[in-house]
């Protein structure tokens, strides 16, 4: 996958990569596809110690109750070549938004090119807010993060042009 693909990429940042960013990954993949939008989508953590590791069991039955099997998702750390390979970078909350900030490649070799934003900034109402960590909660807990990424999934796709 080269520099010059025009297919929009997205990238969601949480801090683990087990429960938000792989729930908005798969709430723009549902939308994207039902739009009938083609996007290169992922997820990734600003910290690296669930690599490898499936989502949270949560979100693997919060995502399942809409019909979409993450189970074979797996959690990894931002790297450096992300900031190019994806257009825009969505963070979870402000503190991932700091950190995405602070690592992105600033030098003239591998400069970044990737538009960093917080994601709940996309939803009319909800700028400045970040999707709240489900992680020591419960399975309602899991179910709200879904209605936020869901809604800016939704969001994304429209700007996307689907």
């Amino acid at each position: 996958m080269g520099p010059h693909v025009s297919q929009p990429s997205v990238l969601f940042v949480c801090l683990g990569n087990i429960c938000r960013s792989p729930l908005a990954e798969a709430a723009l993949r549902v939308e994207a596809v039902a739009a009938g939008l083609a996007v290169t989508i992922d997820s990734a953590g600003t910290g690296g110690w669930h690599a490898g590791e499936p989502p949270d069991p949560r979100a693997i039955a919060e995502a399942a109750r809409h019909g979409i099997d993450i189970s074979g998702y797996r959690a990894r750390q931002v790297r450096s070549q992300d900031f190019q390979r994806f257009g825009h970078i969505y963070a979870l909350d402000q503190q991932n938004l700091r950190d995405l900030k602070r690592i992105e490649p600033k030098g003239l070799l591998g400069r970044s090119t990737a538009r960093i934003s917080l994601l709940m900034d996309i939803v009319p109402g909800r700028e400045g807010t970040a999707v709240v960590d489900p992680y020591g909660g419960n399975a309602e807990d899991f179910a709200q993060t879904w209605e936020d990424v869901r809604e800016a999934a939704r969001h994304i796709v429209v700007r996307l042009g689907g």
